[in-house]
């Protein structure tokens, strides 16, 4: 018996990574409930470990009394002494229980009771070895999936990679190697990890990894705006005059940038040099379109800017990314315009125009373009011309023509 416990907590411990005193607590206290469960709930039971025979030991407690009131917890002096010559009344003494005879329940509960505790122990482990990692990337394969969401292996620990920070291109396969930003350890619960391949931070640190420069601190990353899976903008500053920021992180011929986007599956990466100044920053956030006026807003934090009539749409990008992906960045509204389009909103007769329900800016700088510059142009040209004009269906220029009456009628859309 005592070779097989001594086996057993010795084996466990390897196997689990625990203290040996864990699987020993485990043990004990399975012996102690088999016994319990056996003699009752009004038995007063007691298990411990001897360390130096190497078994556990369960004793029935007895208080020793003049007179038994209740035998499942007493036992008469006269009885105490025969067992202690020197047993007092007050005193506890303990019957020696046959562990022996406690049968399949005693090893049913000890299983029981030692894979909570372990469970118990290992989550703790688990959360100590990870708690000063959040914010950093950790490295695991794809173990399992749960409905939408992916379970990453890592060892010992599981990490939980939910839908919301997955990245919508990619698609997993079980035992695939992954990286992902861990972003939470919980006390509880199973798995204990969250992580992100979403994150901003997830980025940061990739080029961490592959450009010495950040890891020195020459060069810093001083903010980053993505669109998992599709475009990232990063803005990076370098210490030291005689280092290229933007060239340290791209890398000799893209080498280091790619290695990045290999790891986010093809997502495209801007990177940019800072600059404290919204105005200058947002010439280079706009990139590849070129900017030709910038005019800042201070107490709203919003920039207009101006770029030639052929690169409105690189400057806005496609669905709007790049002006979007450039906002997130600087942290400030950006409203992009070609040079006609703010030469036409210079003309207050050209703003009242826009106030016409129906008349998008874009058909209205086609109205004005061809010299429909004013509400009362408007309201006095044929609907048929205006929706050629306009590019609008007959009966939304009808519309747009009645509106314009109606606003010339008020007083409203009168030339001042």
């Amino acid at each position: 018996m005592a070779e097989d416990v001594r086996k057993i907590v010795e084996l466990m411990s390897k196997e689990k990574g625990l203290p040996k005193e864990v699987i020993v607590s485990a043990l004990v206290e399975g012996m102690r409930t088999a016994a319990q469960k056996r003699l009752g709930p009004e038995a007063e039971v007691e298990a411990v470990y001897n360390e130096e025979k190497g078994e556990i030991e369960v004793y029935r407690l007895f208080e020793v009394v003049e007179e038994v009131r209740n035998p499942q917890k007493e036992i008469a002096l006269s009885e105490a002494r025969k067992k202690n010559p020197a047993a007092r009344v007050g005193d506890v003494i303990g019957e020696p229980v046959d562990v022996r005879g406690l049968g399949r329940i005693a090893a049913q509960l000890t299983k029981q009771i030692l894979t909570q505790k372990i469970r118990g122990a290992e989550r703790e482990i688990i959360y100590e070895e990870y708690k000063n990692k959040i914010g950093e990337i950790v490295s695991g394969f794809v173990h399992r999936f749960q409905r939408r969401d992916v379970i990453l292996s890592l060892g010992r620990a599981e990490a939980l990679l939910p839908e919301r920070e997955q990245i919508p291109t990619e698609r997993y396969r079980r035992g695939e190697r992954l990286r992902a930003l861990l972003i939470e350890v919980r006390k509880s619960g199973d798995p204990q990890l969250v992580v992100s391949r979403t994150h901003p931070e997830f980025l940061k640190k990739l080029f961490e990894r592959e450009v010495p420069e950040i890891r020195e601190g020459i060069v810093k990353i001083v903010a980053v705006a993505r669109e998992p899976g599709r475009r990232a903008k990063m803005a990076v500053v370098s210490k030291d005059p005689e280092v290229d920021p933007v060239g340290a992180c791209v890398g000799l011929r893209g080498s280091r940038v790619q290695v990045v986007v290999q790891e986010l599956k093809g997502e495209k990466i801007d990177i940019i040099p800072w600059d404290p100044d919204p105005a200058k920053l947002v010439y280079h956030a706009l990139s590849p379109a070129e900017c030709t006026q910038v005019i800042v807003d201070e107490e709203t934090k919003t920039l207009e800017v101006i770029v030639p009539d052929d690169q409105l749409s690189l400057a806005i990008g496609r669905e709007g990314q790049n002006v979007r992906l450039a906002s997130k960045l600087l942290g400030w509204r950006i409203d992009v315009y070609s040079e006609s389009q703010w030469a036409r909103r210079q003309d207050p007769e050209f703003l009242k125009m826009l106030e016409i329900e129906g008349l998008s800016e874009e058909a209205a700088g086609r109205l004005y373009d061809q010299g429909i510059k004013s509400v009362e142009a408007l309201a006095s040209t044929e609907p048929e011309k205006v929706a050629e004009i306009a590019r609008l269906k007959l009966s939304e220029a009808e519309e747009v023509v009645a509106r314009a009456r109606e606003k010339l009628s008020s007083g409203e859309g009168e030339p001042r």
